[in-house]
């Protein structure tokens, strides 16, 4: 049996058609029949001009009111930046310096209030065209187009994440791997400092350092094996970023990197520690910082001087502190006195000036060095131990003014070449003790 429309065929029903529905050929071309026609009268209701209008005016009304309803709530949001007691009525302040002052708070935050209406109302219009184009059968097309351009990239966006779920996971799980490999390594080294975990040849002002390049280089070991799992890693774009910043780092950083590991070294060379008395080329003073770039030492003068660390690789170092606490700092002076005065008074004298000074050891026992036989007077060269290191300038101070008051008293002249040259063999230059 067959179903015409005019004369157009629309579909024919044939025994094994009715077979499969549990029927008879006739019933099952009426039921066909029927449905057909409620179809078409239902589109046709759907697609005159009143339906049309009516729903159109409607949905006309529904963004009126949606735009009207927006406009109100920002306009009441906008009334309530004008509150005195807001929070942001005092600015924004970082620590001691005044960021935003209010007046400009209260503008900004009018801004982005007016700003996010007008984002709301451009997509709210945005989402109302499909549903005003897909009223019509003619505009569907252009209904289906505008939704394709917001459906169509947040479906590409919602599939990228997807099928990046696993990258992620992989990340997550790499990251928490290393993160507790790092923690072993503090562990190590904070036992070690503490002295609770010795490691022969290893010392205990190594476990910072060395805990840091091995941080360093857990860190970019890291950064390797994750590298292949980041968004973007195969892009062009992303190796040209990459190979721009390896030539920026390469190129200037290059006197750094040598700073670095001048530092490196001298940290394993245990050459000095914070608080020792050293002296670098021409500096001498107290070390009071050590890093990866410079070394800042404190002069007597107070003064802070920042030495490269290539430049004290570069140098002779002179550290008075290292064996200081254990077999004392020899503190030494040397003084001239004529050939008539006996040579073993002059040590007495000398020694006894040194046990009268603060801060010399008594025990090792100073002694003296003759160092040279000169035509007018011998050189004696004091030698005396101390454990006071960083006090060098005062220690010296005392030792020559008892060296002259010692010497005064026992009334020793202490002789020079200038001395011989000027004198007419009548005055002396021992004051007088009151």
């Amino acid at each position: 049996m067959d179903i015409y429309y005019r004369n157009n065929l629309l579909v024919a029903v044939s025994e094994e058609d009715a077979l499969w529905q549990q029927t008879t050929k006739e019933l099952l071309a009426k039921s066909w029949k029927s449905s057909i026609g409620n179809a078409v009268k239902a589109y046709r209701e759907e697609t005159n001009w009143s339906t049309l209008v009516k729903e159109g005016a409607m949905a006309l009304a529904v963004l009126i009111l949606l735009i009207y309803g927006i406009n109100r709530l920002f306009r009441l949001l906008l009334s309530k930046t004008l509150n005195p007691e807001a929070w942001y009525s005092k600015g924004i302040r970082v620590k001691n310096y005044q960021l935003v002052d209010p007046a400009q708070s209260a503008h900004v935050l009018q801004a982005l209030i007016r700003l996010t209406k007008w984002v709301v109302i451009i997509i709210l219009i945005y989402l109302a065209l499909p549903v005003l184009f897909g009223i019509f059968p003619f505009t569907k097309d252009i209904s289906d187009t505008l939704m394709g351009y917001v459906t169509t990239p947040l479906r590409k966006i919602g599939m990228a994440v997807w099928n990046y779920v696993p990258n992620f996971v992989t990340i997550v799980v790499l990251v928490i791997i290393f993160r507790y490999v790092l923690k072993f390594f503090r562990y190590l080294k904070t036992e070690i400092e503490r002295g609770k975990l010795t490691i022969p040849g290893f010392y205990p002002d190594w476990a910072n350092p060395t805990y840091q390049i091995l941080r360093v280089l857990v860190m970019a070991f890291m950064l390797i094996v994750i590298f292949p799992y980041m968004p973007g890693s195969d892009s062009p774009v992303f190796k040209g970023v990459s190979v721009f910043l390896g030539v920026l780092f390469t190129f200037g950083s290059a006197g750094a990197l040598g700073n670095i590991v001048a530092g490196l070294v001298l940290t394993y060379m245990r050459a000095f520690k914070i608080g020792d008395r050293v002296k670098v080329g021409e500096v001498t003073g107290d070390v009071i910082g050590k890093s990866l770039l410079v070394t800042r030492i404190r002069t007597i003068q107070n003064e802070i001087i920042s030495i490269p660390n290539s430049t004290v690789m570069g140098t002779h170092t002179i550290n008075y502190s290292s064996d200081a606490p254990v077999n004392g700092l020899i503190v030494h002076t040397t003084v001239t006195i004529g050939y008539d005065v006996p040579w073993r008074q002059v040590h007495d004298l000398l020694i006894n000036a040194a046990l009268a000074t603060p801060m010399i050891e008594k025990d090792p026992t100073p002694y003296v060095l003759q160092t040279s036989l000169d035509d007018n007077y011998v050189s004696y060269r004091l030698n005396a131990f101390t454990k006071e290191p960083n006090r060098q300038a005062v220690i010296y101070s005392h030792l020559h003014a008892n060296i002259q008051d010692i010497f005064s008293e026992a009334g020793v002249e202490i002789m020079s070449p200038h001395y011989s040259a000027l004198r007419d063999g009548n005055a002396t230059t021992i004051p007088k003790v009151n």
